[in-house]
């Protein structure tokens, strides 16, 4: 399936019901650092977290440093954000409440 980018007003509209995500400047991405209170936490999260991108065949670009996993999602092939990485954000949320209590 192909995905089409979300323009920005849909793109802002999708943020808005996620907390602690960030746009990027060119407006292409959105960016969460999560923090856990051990390494296995993180791990957990990013284990669940890549059984759902697997299950979407969409992959995020993230970076783990003991309890912090930092999460930067967009499409490459639309070029920008689609309707595609804001499913992956929202069960990456579900994943970390599961986890932060």
């Amino acid at each position: 399936m192909k995905w089409e980018r979300l323009d920005r007003a849909a793109v802002e509209a999708q943020l808005a019901e996620l907390a602690g995500w960030t746009l990027n400047d060119a407006s292409s991405s959105i960016s969460k650092t999560f923090k856990f209170s051990n390494f296995i936490e993180a791990f957990g999260f990013m284990t669940e977290a890549a059984i759902t991108a697997e299950k979407l065949n969409h992959h995020p670009e993230w970076f783990n440093v003991y309890s912090r996993v930092d999460v930067t999602l967009n499409t490459h092939d639309a070029g920008g954000l689609t309707e595609l990485d804001f499913k992956l954000a929202k069960a990456m949320e579900k994943a970390a409440a599961r986890r932060l209590g």
